[in-house]
């Protein structure tokens, strides 16, 4: 089993590849800092015959104190700063547009150097200074469900790790939250869930280096217990991403049959129910105290009665799991209607008594366009092939 997991694990990255972002270089030669890892910067700053203390110094600035302007790099002395200027960039996404809701959900249209746009959210506490910023790591997605507004966009490419940070640290720049707040004071940008467009379980080693970067407790600092990747089941790389990275999972699961779920997730084709939650049983870390996430849309008549409320618990048994109750939301053309609130209770309800906590999530955002579901770019872009 094993090998046949390392054998579609290696399928899985050779694919991904295919959609490669372009190399992170501007026109004019100068090369992005922002994504490279520790490793990759110590090599660039050697080849200028510069010892690794300096890509320390840059580490800080770039990721602890937020600053683009190698002029304002002060502890770095002036030749050195012209000369980097010279060769190296320190980049954001350019935000298109930006839209702020009447709930104070903010929504970002990124735009990309080779015009590719993604969205990005920001999702604040309605209790609290604090909030999630929902980050994505493709443009468009593969995966199709039926539910989700994303899912109607074809893929295009992956996003590069510096795409992916990119988007965390723009949202920082609108909010003004540099330097890095350490771990013990508030932060407004507090959390990460990588769960806007895309499956980052298909574009893995762009995404895992980006939260590598973004977890350094030198630069962003932002710890693992404050990251969710969510996941609509890649089975192969579930593991992997639980090894080496050891962020929160969460889980779309929005079926409790394989025959509905191969309908609404038509990755339940390849990896059924039965597998992923044997996947999520083996997930490292998973305890009471750091629950796995089922995230489970409410779509009238179609998923949501209290028999199938009923089967969700008896999956469930023996995983240490939340599971967050999403009323639908609309977008144009969509074949589906949200729940009732009177059935969605009636559902959250069975799974409480069964002793797993079941919010029904309020939704944030919508008239924007930016509640769960809702991400799309409205431009039609075509796909770049790898030569």
């Amino acid at each position: 089993m094993s090998d046949l997991t390392s054998v579609e694990r290696e399928r899985i990255l050779a694919k991904s590849a295919l959609f490669n972002p372009p190399e992170a270089t501007l026109p004019d030669g100068r090369r992005e800092l922002v994504g490279l890892s520790r490793e990759e910067l110590v090599a660039e700053l050697a080849a200028l015959g510069e010892k690794p203390f300096r890509a320390k110094q840059l580490w800080h600035w770039i990721y602890h104190q937020g600053v683009t302007d190698f002029a304002a790099m002060t502890s770095i002395a002036g030749p050195m700063r012209a000369k980097l200027a010279e060769r190296f960039t320190v980049g954001r996404p350019e935000a298109a547009t930006v839209q702020t809701s009447a709930d104070e959900t903010r929504k970002w249209l990124f735009r990309w150097r080779d015009g590719q746009e993604v969205e990005t959210v920001y999702i604040p506490d309605r209790h609290a200074d604090r909030g999630a910023v929902c980050i994505s790591t493709q443009v468009g997605c593969t995966l199709s469900c039926r539910f989700c507004h994303t899912g109607t966009q074809k893929l295009v490419r992956n996003l590069g790790a510096a795409e992916i940070v990119g988007q965390f640290m723009a949202a920082r720049d609108s909010y003004g939250e540099w330097p890095s707040p350490k771990d013990d004071q508030p932060r407004l940008l507090s959390t990460i869930v990588v769960m806007g467009m895309g499956e980052p379980l298909y574009n893995y080693e762009n995404t895992a280096k980006a939260l590598r970067i973004i977890m350094d407790g030198e630069g962003i600092g932002l710890s693992r217990r404050r990251i969710t990747l969510s996941t609509s089941g890649v089975v192969p790389m579930m593991d992997r991403c639980g090894q080496e990275l050891g962020v929160n999972l969460a889980v779309s699961l929005h079926a409790v049959t394989d025959e509905l779920r191969d309908e609404i997730v038509p990755l339940n084709r390849k990896y059924p129910i039965q597998e992923l939650l044997d996947a999520c049983r083996r997930y490292p870390g998973a305890s009471n105290a750091r629950r796995i996430t089922f995230e489970y849309v409410m779509l009238r008549g179609v998923n949501d009665s209290e028999a199938e409320a009923r089967e969700l618990v008896r999956l469930l048994q023996g995983i240490p799991a939340k599971i967050n109750l999403i009323p639908f939301n609309p977008w144009p053309g969509s074949p589906y209607q949200t729940s009732t609130y009177e059935q969605t209770a009636k559902f959250a309800a069975i799974l409480n008594d069964a002793g797993y906590s079941s919010p029904i999530r309020r939704p944030r955002g919508r008239d924007i366009l930016a509640a769960c579901g809702q991400l799309k770019t409205e431009s039609e872009r075509t796909r770049r092939v790898s030569a």
